[in-house]
């Protein structure tokens, strides 16, 4: 049995039970009168910060030509600059909370911050960074599993595999597929793939300069395909799958600050890794977005968030949970919600961004819903920009579908949540 420490809190499968409870339990509300609102409440499910790539090598063997750089942490663990980073973002959530009154300017009121996090430690040291900037000096416990226990909530699927249909969730995620499969998906991306290819040192003859000596691996001449997992989400192979994992690191050694003839090699320049993370989303279109898999992976997460969102008068003001770039993924594509970063893809997941929800009230009774995307600029994050109430990381209020673009009332949110969450255990 794991020994809980001071500030931690074990998390099972009985809170995703309690959430679920609340969720279809809470009362029903009016929609807030225009221009009478107040900020109640924000319910926040944050990506970790800077990390090196999870594995020493990053792609299969023989798709790169030369070692990938030294990073100061081991894999998957978050470096002392990606702290940072998160610190920057809970100074700058501060100072926007008080300025619309959520958050007190001083002084460690019980309750009005919690926090969870998955049990890597990417995600607990990025919560606990996140809450020591935006609660200082407050001491705020960050609710986690043990290590090596199990995880319901950030890792749904690797509790329950015998639950998870894996070819229900590949026969969906082929309704995905444009016409002409993969191979029409991958056509599109053939100015990328010159760009990858040319990073990785891994060049077709007719892709790279005619000085260059190819190497004996050019990805544009592999199909893309997408492998069928017994009991887990399919897998995205090839080119395209190639190319979301490298991108993503090109994109780490850059919000890093790494010197840019260590970011790919010195073989790519920012606007080329802009390029490039175009390949990252696809991944997520085929392996979160489906609904099978949505819905399966994402509901303990969502009927927490939606639970803490409605939870009573003189519950937490803020409510963090600290996960993965899979966990947004999920937990947006259950709700069909969807956001554009500047300098990133659409619905792609930017290190320390987070996906969120507001809570409004007026003076009649009225309760309304916001969903918003926050995320640092790739600028703000490789400059280490200071943020505070004039500059502030980009947010973007989302749509959220069955309600349109006006906030939602509570009442028709929960509903939209009660018939989306479902239970697999």
């Amino acid at each position: 049995m794991h020994k809980l420490k001071v500030g931690e809190v074990k998390m099972n499968r009985a809170l995703v039970l309690t959430a679920l409870i609340a969720l279809l339990g809470s009362p029903v509300a009016t929609p807030v009168a225009a221009g009478t609102a107040k900020l109640e409440r924000v319910v926040m499910l944050m990506r970790h910060g800077i990390r090196p790539p999870t594995k020493a090598e990053p792609v299969p063997a023989g798709f790169s030509d030369k070692p990938w750089p030294e990073w100061p942490v081991k894999p998957g663990l978050l470096t002392p600059r990606g702290a940072a980073g998160v610190t920057l973002l809970g100074n700058g959530d501060r100072a926007y909370w008080i300025s619309k009154g959520l958050l007190p300017a001083e002084g460690c009121p019980a309750g009005a911050v919690t926090a969870a996090a998955s049990a890597k430690q990417r995600a607990l040291r990025t919560a606990e960074s996140y809450v020591a900037a935006l609660m200082p000096g407050c001491d705020i416990p960050v609710e986690h599993p043990a290590p090596d226990g199990d995880d319901p909530v950030f890792h749904t699927l690797e509790g329950v595999p015998a639950t998870f249909d894996g070819h229900a969730a590949f026969l969906d995620a082929q309704k995905m597929l444009p016409k002409g499969g993969l191979a029409t998906e991958l056509r599109a991306y053939r100015a990328e793939l010159v760009l990858l290819q040319r990073a990785l040192g891994c060049c077709a003859p007719i892709l790279c300069d005619a000085a260059k000596q190819p190497a004996a691996c050019p990805i544009s001449s592999l199909p893309s395909v997408l492998i069928e997992n017994r009991n887990d989400r399919p897998n995205l192979e090839g080119p395209l799958g190639i190319g979301s994992t490298a991108s993503q690191t090109f994109l780490l050694e850059y919000l890093e600050g790494m010197p840019m003839a260590d970011v790919a090699w010195g073989r790519a320049t920012r606007a080329d890794i802009e390029k490039m993370l175009r390949f990252h989303p696809v991944k997520f279109r085929y392996e979160n977005r489906p609904e099978y898999i949505a819905r399966r992976a994402g509901s303990a997460l969502a009927a927490r968030l939606v639970a803490a969102l409605a939870a009573p008068a003189g519950a937490s003001k803020v409510a963090l949970f600290a996960g993965h770039d899979t966990n947004l993924a999920d937990v947006a594509s259950l709700f069909g919600l969807h956001w554009k970063v500047p300098s990133y893809p659409t619905d792609d997941i930017p290190p320390g961004s987070a996906l969120g929800f507001e809570l409004w009230t007026d003076a009649h009774g009225g309760v309304s819903v916001r969903a918003f995307f926050r995320a640092q600029t790739m600028d703000q994050l490789r400059n280490q920009v200071p943020l505070d109430a004039t500059t502030q990381p980009f947010r973007q209020y989302l749509s959220i579908p069955g309600c349109g673009s006006a906030p939602c009332p509570l009442a028709k949110f929960q509903g939209i949540a009660a018939a989306r969450i479902i239970r697999i255990n």
